[in-house]
């Protein structure tokens, strides 16, 4: 253990009982906080896919159990506790966006969210939108659809990922209504640098600016500055462990978009009287793009686990250095294997330190070498040609390890790479 924690054990538990705990604490077996993880078992099992759906503390039942039992008690009275528990995870979601300023809507899901903004945009008088070929399906299919009624969607080819940046705030024009782009890509795992100048851009030419934040929140630190005027989209299926139903949309301060896709629930801040005789009145910041009755039992869940983290002290840079020795030990592991590079090889082009929450090969069996994985017990997925390995920090470095050395095992039997 590090000087600033030590661990006990009481009943067989193991515990970060003192001070901040540091990344090395985390990489014993059995790791120090995989009991509180019990009904996902995550000691038992090699769940690598932790990039896409991180098993959820217990105490997240504790929050599903509330949200039913306030319900039977308050009934219909029960929204004014529901709006707590919502600005508990907004705040939470605010901590993992750096502090920024600005407003957070709350939905199911990240595709409720970017339909109201993309309803928003002045598409008649700025038809035109940038984003990059490596988006994740949220956006690129209803760019694509948009598209078809001819919407001018301009897609930035995604690599060279060091100049990514600077070639979308390049494509950004005076017709331009927004750019869309993540700052982390869901099939590499690469760090977009450089956004700033995508910033730029947008407020140089009046056009608004959404990332898609999803595969960094909790996992990289997100640096709001020079990002002031963006919408920043994320949510809690993945690194969070928040579970479904609570995305998040960051609003920057003194939005004034109107969204066409509106809920009845922007009423509920909107002003007085609408600036304009007759004109549908919105709420202001998040309440824009408020959509209408939802379920909250999410909201209590990804409350209760927004105040786990808090009790850990699982903040955000010790979780990437949790995550950045984890991915060391995929990458180094997988080295030792001598793959052939014609079957599987690891994208060298990104280095260590530009990489997010996962480690991704890339192979043209990917496919099949994933599922030889899981009938070895080893949870990972893929996307195209990307196998993609996703530690967690409740994993311990020999669980990491044995994930990785399966791969071994699958590619000595033999993988038709068609």
């Amino acid at each position: 253990m590090s000087d600033t924690s030590r661990e006990y054990r009481s009943g067989g538990r193991a515990d970060i009982a003192v001070g901040r705990p540091a990344p090395e604490d985390f990489r014993a077996s059995p790791n120090p906080i995989a009991d509180r993880y019990s009904h996902f078992r995550v000691a038992e099992r090699l769940l690598l896919t932790g990039h896409s759906h991180q098993a959820w503390p217990d105490v997240a039942l504790e929050g599903q159990q509330r949200a039913w039992l306030d319900a039977a008690d308050a009934v219909d009275e029960k929204w004014e506790e529901v709006a707590r528990q919502t600005e508990v995870v907004a705040e939470g979601y605010r901590r993992l966006m750096g502090g920024c300023d600005g407003d957070m809507a709350i939905d199911a899901n990240t595709h409720a969210l970017v339909v109201r903004f993309l309803s928003a945009l002045p598409l008649r008088t700025r038809p035109r939108i940038v984003t990059t070929d490596g988006e994740f399906h949220t956006v690129r299919r209803q760019l694509d659809r948009l598209a078809e009624e001819g919407v001018e969607v301009v897609k930035v080819p995604a690599a060279p990922v060091g100049t990514l940046a600077e070639r979308v705030a390049h494509e950004i024009d005076d017709r331009t209504s927004c750019a869309m782009v993540s700052s982390v890509l869901y099939e590499s795992g690469a760090i977009v640098p450089g956004l700033e100048a995508v910033a730029v851009a947008s407020v140089r030419h009046g056009a608004e600016l959404l990332l898609d934040a999803y595969h960094h929140l909790n996992v990289v630190p997100f640096d709001p500055a020079g990002l002031e005027r963006a919408f920043v989209v994320g949510g809690g299926y993945k690194y969070c462990q928040l579970g479904e139903g609570v995305c998040v949309m960051r609003v920057p301060e003194g939005c004034e978009l109107r969204p066409v896709v509106t809920g009845w629930f922007s009423e509920f801040g909107a002003v007085a009287e609408a600036k304009t005789p007759g004109e549908v009145p919105y709420g202001e910041g998040a309440a824009r793009f408020a959509g209408s009755t939802f379920d909250p039992t999410s909201h209590y869940r990804a409350a209760r686990v927004f105040r786990f983290f808090a009790d850990e002290k699982l903040d955000v840079p010790l979780l990437r250095g949790v995550s950045r020795h984890q991915m060391d030990v995929l990458i180094d592991t997988f080295l030792g294997l001598d793959a052939d590079p014609a079957v599987v090889t690891v994208d060298d082009s990104v280095p260590r330190g530009s990489r997010g929450g996962f480690l991704a090969l890339r192979s043209p069996a990917a496919g099949a070498l994933s599922r030889g994985l899981r009938a070895r017990g080893v949870r990972t997925d893929f996307r195209g040609e990307m196998l993609r390995f996703g530690p967690a920090p409740y994993l311990s470095d020999a669980q990491v390890k044995s994930a990785m050395e399966a791969l071994g095992e699958v590619l000595r039997e033999g993988v038709p790479l068609s």
